[in-house]
Formats: C-alpha cells, sequence, structure tokens
C-alpha cells in the first residue's frame, strides 16, 4: 500500500523547462549558438538536474574549460533572475497535476524533490499556492538521490511504500538508488521503465 508520494516539479507540476531552457540561451547569449544549442538540448534530456549541473556541464564538457563554483553561484543568480518572472505564472501549473494534488494531499505524504534551486523553489511555491499540499518542499544544490535518501530517513518511509512521480530518467535514477517505486509522466521516453501516469484523471494507486 502506497502512502508517500515524492514530486519532481519541473515538467510533473510546472510546466516549465521551456522557460528555463530560454533562460540558459538568454544566459549564455554571448556564446557560439551552435555551443549553446548542446546545452539546450542536454537541459530538455536531463530535466531532473539542477541548474548547477547544468552550468557546469555547459563549461566542463562544451567549452572545456574550468569553472569556480562562485562562478556558477553567480551565473545561477542571474539566471534565476532570467526566468523569475515567467514562472511566477500560474497558467504555467500543470492543471490535471495540481487537481490530483489538491485532492489527496490528505490521503498520502506529499513531498516535493526538484532540482530547482532550494530556496527560490520554496518561494515560487509560495507565490503559486501550493506550499500548503506539501510537507516539505526540497531542492537543489543538494541532488535528488540524497534528498529522497534524506527524507526516507528523516520521516522514516518505506520503501515499498513510497514512489516517485518524475519526467526524466534522473528521476528514475534517483528512485532506483533509493529503493522505491517510479512512475513516469509527461515523457513517453519513460515508458520503457515500467509504471507511467498517461494522465492524473484517470490514475489511481
Amino acid at each position: 500500500m502506497i502512502k508517500t508520494i515524492l514530486w519532481d516539479f519541473d515538467g510533473v507540476i510546472l510546466d516549465s523547462m521551456k522557460i528555463k531552457g530560454d533562460g540558459f540561451i538568454e544566459l549564455f547569449k554571448e556564446y557560439d549558438d551552435e555551443k549553446v544549442r548542446i546545452l539546450e538540448k542536454y537541459h530538455y534530456e536531463n530535466g531532473g538536474v539542477s541548474r548547477f549541473d547544468k552550468i557546469k556541464y555547459f563549461y566542463n564538457e562544451v567549452l572545456k574549460e574550468d569553472v569556480s563554483d562562485e562562478k556558477v553561484q553567480h551565473l545561477a543568480d542571474k539566471f534565476a533572475s532570467i526566468i523569475e518572472k515567467k514562472l511566477e505564472n500560474k497558467n504555467n501549473l500543470i492543471a490535471e497535476t495540481v487537481r490530483f494534488i489538491k485532492n489527496y494531499h490528505k490521503k498520502y505524504n506529499f513531498h516535493i524533490v526538484s532540482g530547482a534551486e532550494h530556496n527560490e523553489l520554496n518561494r515560487l511555491c509560495d507565490v503559486l499556492e501550493v506550499s500548503q499540499y506539501f510537507i516539505s518542499i526540497n531542492g537543489s544544490p543538494t541532488k535528488k538521490e540524497i534528498l529522497i535518501k534524506n527524507l526516507m530517513k528523516i520521516y522514516g518511509y518505506k520503501c515499498e511504500e513510497t514512489i516517485l512521480i518524475g519526467d526524466s530518467v534522473n528521476d528514475y535514477n534517483a528512485a532506483k538508488k533509493n529503493n522505491i517505486i517510479f512512475y513516469g509522466y509527461n515523457n513517453f521516453d519513460l515508458k520503457k521503465y515500467g509504471n507511467y501516469i498517461e494522465n492524473f484523471e484517470d490514475f489511481r494507486l
């Protein structure tokens, strides 16, 4: 019997992938278009990866340059300012997901585990008026698999009673590393891993 649902945020609760993809293009607009497109592709293929790691990827793997933690933080802050107002638009909430959350938040233990920056994520959930449905809201730079591990330990949740709902292979891997059940959503490529939610209107555990 499932008692706890861990939620990814971007692409599952908020339709924000394009907003953030466009944000990376703006952030690195002075760089070669072809190299920025590599980062954009990486962003869309790695929904559960934090902006910190995506910025490091751009420097380390695309530009083949070292980058300091201070510069990564500076660029992450700049990225936040680029996307902030667009993310606050409630029209970008995924309606069927939010309906399910509102209907079942008293039946299950709900937590958010996201690649979005922790403080920004908590503030955004307040603005979007969804914070009250979750016991905790957890974000980066702590990696998702560690966020899950910490929650399982702090709250004493059992693996067989806990699921993670996500839209990327990174979410699947984070669930697998913690021996919890994974449900894919909003990404047909995830069907190959087993459990998949076509829509939340028909989803029941």
